[in-house]
């Protein structure tokens, strides 16, 4: 199966509207990017256009939205966009903005959406890195009663459970189970507000873009008609019964649970800023931007720690190939055949699977008191998968053999021991010319990497 690619944009698009917190009018582009690019920010109303990177790290402020800071530049209210580009499979953009926040539009993710399936994605030749959730990850917030989980899962999907102080949205739950569906069920949920929320919001000096239109505004505890009319004044709005109390937005719910679904759209947006795709389901309770930011930072301190992932090995499977049609393919035999089948095969990656046994005629002699398998053999595996690669593509491959040329950057992390169950993954790093192919190619036991090399080979024609 082959690997799934990098997206980016197949052209550039923008949207305008004004600001939620500064009241500006605002104009954010959307550029293709090249391959490895991930999200980046660009301030082009500040000197010197100042760029940042849409990573959890640089978030300095989550109490009313996300927002990123490097030095003196800030740019909020970025969690919507992110969360259409992360949906969308966008892998690579360049975004460029002429003020410190992205325009609020209708309060959800649609407009995003529809200017993407508008433009189009293009596929990029870098495979797509997702990080694959291994075990449990809990990040919680006791003050709040907050916690975000996620579990290991063959997509990404969401469960958010919500519990607000109102009686209109007490307890609520949504769920997206296929990010497919993110533009049905997700994107079109709105912002919302409660009215007892926005004298203080005000005060601050937010929500000066806030109406009637970019967001759901919950009235449910009655004031007086005098300070309805003030507040109503200050957004700019239409004066309101006080006795009314209920949901009093223009547009009315799309959908029930539109407020946890909502959050929902808000998680995705702030995982967005992992760098990475996900392959794990996440449950969230009471959520918001700063425990989704303490996860998405937790997120990215697993991947550093395990920067190359191993491959998913379920011996229950059947292998794509097995030792027969290996010994078809590669002149090697006992006891240089060190190989045992292999489990994954695609165009330009392949990877093997090597049981070490107490049996290994090497351990006679390396070492006799303690048995450690030699690294050079650990390499001349990972060149027996890499030909395996590339002899599968060609006609009468056992007229053929592959002969090392060069190797660089070898590095042994751990040692190799009887019983060791041995993973090798190998690329491809270029396409194979006049025979000649370079691959990148790593050995894991278990999550664990240990040893790895880049190295070059030769297909020669038997005489």
């Amino acid at each position: 199966m082959d690997m799934l690619k990098q997206n980016t944009l197949k052209g550039s698009f923008a949207l305008c509207g004004k600001g939620l917190h500064t009241g500006l009018n605002l104009t954010v582009t959307f550029n293709p990017a090249p391959e490895n690019t991930g999200y980046k920010i660009q301030r082009i109303d500040l000197e010197g256009e100042p760029i940042i990177e849409a990573i959890a790290e640089n978030v300095i402020d989550t109490q009313r939205g996300t927002v990123l800071g490097k030095g003196d530049m800030r740019i909020s209210t970025i969690e919507h966009a992110m969360a259409a580009l992360y949906a969308s499979g966008i892998d690579n953009c360049f975004i460029q903005v002429n003020g410190p926040e992205f325009p609020i539009l209708d309060g959800s993710a649609i407009q995003y959406i529809k200017k993407i399936n508008e433009i189009g994605l293009t596929e990029q030749n870098a495979p797509k890195d997702y990080y694959i959730i291994r075990h449990k990850i809990e990040v919680k917030d006791p003050e709040t009663g907050s916690c975000i989980t996620i579990l290991p899962d063959e997509e990404f999907s969401l469960t958010a459970m919500c519990s607000f102080d109102s009686k209109f949205i007490n307890s609520q739950f949504a769920t997206l189970d296929k990010i497919d569906d993110f533009e049905s069920e997700i994107a079109p949920a709105r912002t919302f507000v409660f009215v007892r929320d926005i004298e203080p919001l005000l005060k601050a000096n937010l929500i000066k873009g806030g109406d009637m239109d970019n967001a759901i505004v919950i009235y449910e505890r009655q004031t007086t008609q005098e300070r309805l009319d003030q507040l109503a004044d200050l957004l700019h709005v239409p004066h309101l019964d006080a006795t009314k109390l209920g949901y009093i937005q223009h547009k009315p719910l799309v959908w029930e649970n539109e407020c946890t679904r909502h959050k929902l759209l808000d998680i995705i947006g702030d995982m967005a800023l992992i760098g990475k795709p996900l392959k794990g389901r996440i449950i969230a309770t009471r959520p918001g931007h700063t425990i989704n930011n303490k996860f998405a930072r937790q997120i990215r301190k697993e991947i550093r720690k395990h920067e190359i992932q191993a491959p998913i090995y379920d011996c229950n499977e059947e292998p794509v190939m097995d030792v027969n049609r290996i010994r078809e393919l590669l002149p090697h035999r006992y006891p240089m055949q060190l190989v045992d089948k292999v489990i994954s095969l695609g165009a330009t990656s392949i990877v093997g699977v090597k049981n070490v046994t107490s049996n290994e005629p090497f351990f006679q002699g390396h070492f006799p008191q303690e048995p450690v398998m030699p690294g050079v053999l650990q390499i001349e595996a990972m060149a027996q998968c890499g030909g395996l690669l590339v002899l599968n593509t060609i006609e009468d491959p056992e007229k053929w053999s592959t002969y090392f040329m060069k190797i660089n950057d070898v590095k042994f992390r751990h040692k190799v021991v009887p019983g060791d169950t041995l993973l090798f993954k190998v690329d491809l790093l270029a396409p194979v010319r006049h025979g000649i192919s370079s691959m990148k190619g790593y050995v894991f036991v278990g999550d664990r990497v240990v040893s790895e090399a880049t190295f070059t080979a030769q297909i020669v024609k038997n005489k």
